[in-house]
């Protein structure tokens, strides 16, 4: 097939990048060229920049911000903006709340939520997980009951990524216990200042807080903030799930993630099996461009292609390939795992570990990699 990109295409390529490189703030950019965790602000920041110009939900429906794109301009637009080091519109909004109210929300839902989940005015959290119910996620037991005209939910979830900063949560709920698993699942909106919302800190390997638990004691929600009709949480949960998993090749990202080694490398570089390993990881890499393009001009409406799950398999074992070289590049330095207190080392070395550490995450989210190769072998190669 032709991967060539046309005349427009390259233009488009040309506009993202300069808008990128230019108008998103270099401090910010910056931060996440060197793999640093970006603060509350910054991340609000970045976000709002893309918003004011268009381009934080370039997906949603033109209505209510979306763009109208092509499957290859939404590419081009991954693309550029992981090359610029530009940390992408918050999953949570962009990705995942904001297109399912557009899908199965009320006018009166959208009207008052989708505008400011898009300019990131409410910043939202994923309540979905629980100690029991991860990769079973209809195996879910926090409860929702009629009392009157709200809704009362006690319960768990776990694994809240970023929950600490959250303004609202939207939570999948048991609401009718009596019929099969997934039909009694139901979406609420849940404020996170509501009486009995607790939300506590998990701390990580890397002695980072990025996930947390969040509790639900008694916790009254507004009938109206009822996301569809009682029972369908369970298909937009998974087409929530689909819209996670576009994208999931970050091969702008890991791109030059390889190139900044290349440079840290030094004399390391001339060294035979290093300047191998950093060959064959290029190499790699190209193969998985390559594939993501194929995957975009293949598919067709909102439904992922087959080989996404080729791409989400490839793209996180590169991702973590790319933070083991560095942590090997970083030698003993790396054993500072991210402590701000030995000013002779370097500051990558410092983050190398850390940042290793976080990525043995990717072979999880967005359905893990062993649900990939299944998905794999059943879809595409018919076994």
């Amino acid at each position: 097939m032709e991967l060539q990109l046309t005349a427009e295409e390259q233009e488009f390529r040309a506009e993202m990048r300069d808008f990128f490189t230019t108008k998103v703030s270099q401090e910010v950019r910056d931060a996440v060229a060197a793999g640093h965790e970006l603060t509350r602000e910054q991340i609000v920041e970045a976000h709002q920049t893309l918003n004011a110009a268009g381009l934080a939900v370039p997906h949603w429906p033109e209505e209510w911000g979306g763009r109208g794109w092509s499957q290859i301009q939404r590419h081009i637009w991954n693309e550029e903006m992981q090359a610029a080091a530009v940390p992408p519109p918050l999953a949570f909004n962009a990705s995942m709340i904001g297109p399912v109210i557009a899908q199965f929300g009320s006018q009166e839902i959208k009207e008052r939520f989708l505008a400011k989940t898009a300019n990131l005015d409410i910043w939202w959290s994923q309540g979905f997980s629980e100690p029991d119910a991860g990769s079973d996620l209809a195996g879910l037991r926090t409860t929702a009951v009629r009392d009157g005209d709200d809704w009362v939910v006690n319960g768990q979830k776990t694994w809240t990524t970023l929950g600490q900063y959250g303004d609202w949560i939207f939570t999948l709920v048991r609401t009718d216990p009596e019929v099969k698993k997934q039909k009694g699942i139901s979406m609420l909106l849940i404020d996170m200042t509501s009486p009995g919302v607790e939300v506590r800190p998990i701390e990580l390997i890397d002695g980072g807080h990025e996930v947390n638990e969040v509790w639900f004691s008694d916790v009254r929600v507004p009938g109206e903030n009822l996301v569809g009709e009682p029972g369908q949480g369970w298909t937009m949960a998974k087409f929530l799930l689909g819209n996670e998993r576009v994208g999931v090749a970050p091969v702008g990202s890991t791109k030059r993630r390889l190139a900044r080694a290349k440079e840290l490398a030094g004399e390391q570089a001339h060294d035979p099996l290093t300047a191998a390993r950093i060959a064959e990881l290029e190499n790699e890499l190209l193969a998985l461009e390559l594939t993501a393009l194929r995957v975009v001009a293949h598919s067709a409406g909102s439904e992922p292609h087959p080989a996404s799950s080729v791409l989400k398999l490839k793209g996180t074992e590169l991702q973590q390939a790319v933070s083991e070289l560095l942590v090997d590049l970083a030698g003993p330095g790396s054993l500072a795992s991210g402590a701000g207190d030995d000013s002779a080392l370097p500051d990558w070395a410092r983050h190398a570990t850390p940042s290793y550490l976080n990525l043995r995450k990717a072979s999880i989210y967005g359905g893990s990699n062993e649900i990939q190769r299944q998905i794999i072998s059943r879809t595409i190669l018919g076994l």
